[in-house]
C-alpha cells in the first residue's frame, strides 16, 4: 500500500519533503488535497511509529499549534481529572485509534501506546485532530472539541501552498 502519484506529490509540497511510511489519504481538506494521511505502523528505515494518522496540510498544523500555543491541552488535561465520562470516552478513542493502527500491522515496541497522551492526557492536538477527521466525528472528544474551535484553514491558501515550514515526523 502507498499513495498514489498525485496524492504523494501534493503530500511532499505540504511537508517540504518525501512522506514517510505512508499507505493512503486518511481525510481530505475541503479544498480537494490530502490533509491527514495514514502511515504504517513501522516506517521503512525500521523505525517504529505510533502516530497512525498524520497531519500534512500546513494550514490545519498551523491552525492547531495556535490553539496549542494557548493552553488548550492543559485545560483538556485537567478536564480528564475532572469528568470521569469525558475520560471514559477518550479511554475508547485510544483504543478506536489501536485498533486501527493494529490494521496496519503489529510493532511491539509501541504495544498499547497510542498518540497524542491518549488515555491519560492531552499531548498533541495534531494527533487527535487527524484522528478525527480519520475516523469521523463522535470517535475523539477532544479531537471533535479542537476541530469545533478552528477557524477554516483551508479559506485563506490551498493546502498545497509550499510556504509552510516542514512538521517533523514523516
Amino acid at each position: 500500500m502507498s499513495l498514489d502519484d498525485i496524492d504523494a506529490a501534493a503530500v511532499q509540497r505540504q511537508l517540504g519533503r518525501p512522506a514517510r511510511g505512508a499507505v493512503d489519504v486518511a481525510h481530505r481538506c475541503p479544498c480537494g488535497a490530502p490533509d491527514v494521511v495514514r502511515t504504517l505502523p513501522r516506517l521503512p528505515d525500521g523505525t517504529p511509529f505510533p502516530t497512525t494518522f498524520y497531519a500534512t496540510c500546513p494550514r490545519l498544523t498551523g491552525a492547531l499549534s495556535t490553539l496549542e500555543s494557548g493552553g488548550l491541552m492543559r485545560e483538556m488535561t485537567q478536564r480528564l481529572a475532572d469528568d470521569p465520562e469525558l475520560a471514559s470516552a477518550y479511554a475508547a478513542a485510544h483504543e478506536d485509534y489501536l485498533a486501527r493502527r493494529a490494521a496496519l500491522g503489529e510493532v511491539a515496541e509501541t504495544a498499547g501506546v497510542s498518540a497524542g497522551g491518549m488515555p491519560s492526557r492531552v499531548k498533541c492536538l495534531h494527533v487527535l485532530v487527524a484522528h478525527s477527521l480519520a475516523a469521523g466525528p463522535g470517535v475523539n472528544p477532544f479531537g471533535d472539541e479542537a476541530l469545533d474551535l478552528l477557524q477554516p484553514w483551508w479559506l485563506s491558501q490551498a493546502c498545497t501552498a509550499t510556504d509552510a515550514e516542514s512538521p517533523e515526523g514523516i
